[in-house]
């Protein structure tokens, strides 16, 4: 909490002010009973209607004032909270930006986004509640102690006992709700999850008629997030009864021994009703910091849950003297692997060991081998979504160590192997990959991407609208977006992992043929299990557990890699393969 209430120093202006504004309106409150008494000592009980007028005139003129200085501080409240949550979610957006995918799953994608909505909203209305009663109930306690005791010293002394019970009564309350509060939270994350799960199986629960268990699933986490709903607010439906039963009896008190000083002429009327209302005063000054310290074991458990965001330290990181720009050099290689080796953060053994190879310029790479082999890999490394564990890749002649994240990533096009599309348009969805792109430019990418043909097809065409995760569009139909998008950038690089499994062979084969036609300069790598699909590049890596087991044509790999016509043999037949 205290990491987060940071973020309130460059506010320090209007919580001045409102701390100012609190302490006003506080002076106004407490002297309010100053003068009720006044007016029934010196007004009512001597019929002075002259006095009482006056009197009443002042008490309205400082309750207008009292109403102004709150309307002030909380309209500042509120604004200052609200700036404290914009900022809150900024910084956790940016974080979480700059985590990479394997990352989230330390606390897990939906996780994530209940932290980022919920849990900063829970501190922020805390923050605003924070501002407008941490600062009013002290004031206004510490005031109705002070003008109790100038009242009547001797009354003030069951203040004594009083406090301590209220203390003590909201302490042994909130320290368990503390608790139940954190599993409530983990509960509802459980629950976002098997919603998310859902939503997004709906086809596959369904096709295996697992709507039942799903349902069963939901119903466990709805009632685990129920049974501690209930036994928080079971809790601290205790509170305010405890707290207005003390206040009550302690009223009863006083007046029992207050009734006792008036009938020996010790002590006046209106002071008697004067110090009652100091009492009351501070009891609801109690009640007000109850009120805060209700939302304080929620407030604590989300922001430690929001501090753990911040905790995730994303393992590739920019120098500090990182290269903005690759100077384009004229080497013909465009990207050069060197000895790499690379371990998973935790894995026993290695994904990829002392790989060694050049893409070049003009020319189609393909990488190839099993399920595991590590062709992925490869593409995360070049898109340096992860640091090499040994070895170096070189991107122009340029360490991609030594430059910035974005520097590698401006200079490549990628497609990745499970496509991805965003609501909103077509056209918005192909111009991400350059957001100056021109309707030609968009068109063009299509074209080669083999998609103009059913975008025509679409009601609005290029102003069709894509839902959430592309559910209006087939397989095809997004992978062929994706490339699109890919290819509407401008640049000399493209990567393309396994971006063609859900084409048939003839739309495949066609958008190869346009790729390599309309990338002559440009250097192009293709990941894929499939033989057709890199059979035509002009250098091809097969890849075994991690290692190299052949490179070169299609022919020469037929002549020297046994890892590769076993690819073949399975794919193509013994008759293709000899």
């Amino acid at each position: 909490m205290k990491k987060l209430l940071n973020v309130l120093r460059p506010s320090w202006l209007p919580v001045s002010l409102i701390i100012v504004l609190t302490f006003l309106q506080s002076l106004s409150t407490l002297y309010l009973p100053r003068l009720m008494a006044d007016i029934v000592d010196f007004g009512v009980i001597k019929s002075n209607i002259h006095y009482i007028f006056v009197m009443g005139g002042i008490m309205l003129s400082i309750t207008v004032l009292g109403v102004g200085f709150s309307v002030a501080s909380g309209y500042l409240a509120s604004k200052v909270s609200a700036e404290f949550g914009r900022i809150v979610r900024s910084s956790v957006f940016r974080h979480v930006q700059s985590l990479m995918p394997h990352e989230f799953d330390q606390i897990g994608t939906s996780s994530l986004i209940v932290r980022s909505t919920n849990d900063v909203m829970q501190v922020q209305q805390f923050m605003n509640m924070l501002l407008r009663m941490m600062i009013t109930a002290p004031l206004m306690a510490l005031g109705g102690i002070m003008m109790a005791i100038s009242t009547n010293a001797q009354l003030s002394s069951a203040l004594l006992v009083i406090l301590p019970l209220l203390a003590l009564t909201a302490y042994t309350i909130l320290k368990r709700g503390t608790i139940l509060f954190q599993w409530m939270q983990d509960r509802v994350d459980v629950l976002n999850g098997v919603i998310r799960d859902t939503l997004t199986g709906i086809r596959i629960i369904r096709a295996f008629g697992r709507d039942q268990h799903e349902e069963a699933r939901f119903e466990k986490a709805n009632q685990s997030l129920t049974d501690v709903s209930i036994k928080i607010n079971t809790l601290m439906a205790l509170l305010f009864p405890m707290v207005m039963l003390i206040i009550n009896l302690s009223t009863i008190a006083i007046l029992w021994y207050g009734s006792q000083e008036v009938g020996s002429h010790t002590l006046a009327i209106g002071k008697l009703m004067a110090f009652i209302q100091y009492i009351t005063q501070i009891m609801f000054s109690t009640m007000m910091v109850s009120a805060v310290f209700f939302m304080i074991p929620r407030a604590q458990a989300s922001a430690r849950r929001i501090n753990e965001i911040f905790h995730i330290t994303p393992q590739v990181r920019d120098k500090e003297n990182a290269l903005s720009t690759a100077k384009n050099s004229t080497s013909h290689s465009l990207l050069i692997f060197d000895d790499v080796s690379f371990h998973y953060p935790g894995a026993r053994s290695p994904v990829l060991t002392h790989i060694s190879f050049s893409v070049l310029r003009g020319k189609v790479t393909a990488i190839t081998g099993g399920t595991g082999s590590g062709k992925t890999t490869l593409l995360n490394l070049m898109l340096r979504f992860f640091d090499v564990t040994s070895g170096r890749i070189l991107l122009d002649n340029i360490n991609i160590r030594d430059l910035a994240q974005s520097a590698v990533r401006s200079q490549i096009a990628y497609v990745p192997q499970r496509a991805v599309v965003f609501s909103g348009t077509i056209a918005e969805n192909i111009r991400f990959g350059n957001p100056s792109a021109g309707a030609t430019e968009i068109q063009n990418a299509a074209r080669i991407a083999q998609a103009a043909s059913f975008i025509r097809e679409l009601p609005g065409q290029w102003d069709f609208r894509v839902n959430q995760d592309g559910t209006n569009l087939s397989g095809g139909q997004k992978q062929r977006l994706a490339v699109a998008r890919a290819l509407v950038k401008p640049t000399e690089f493209y990567l393309f992992d396994d971006s063609f499994s859900a084409l048939d062979y003839q739309t495949g084969q066609g958008m190869r043929a346009a790729l390599k036609d309309a990338l002559k300069e440009a250097a192009i790598v293709f990941v894929s299990q499939r033989v057709h699909t890199v059979m035509d590049a002009d250098y091809i890596m097969v890849l075994d557990e991690g290692r190299l087991a052949g490179a070169g044509s299609h022919e020469e790999l037929m002549e020297t890699c046994e890892v590769y016509q076993e690819i073949v043999r399975t794919q193509l037949g013994k008759e293709v393969s000899a």
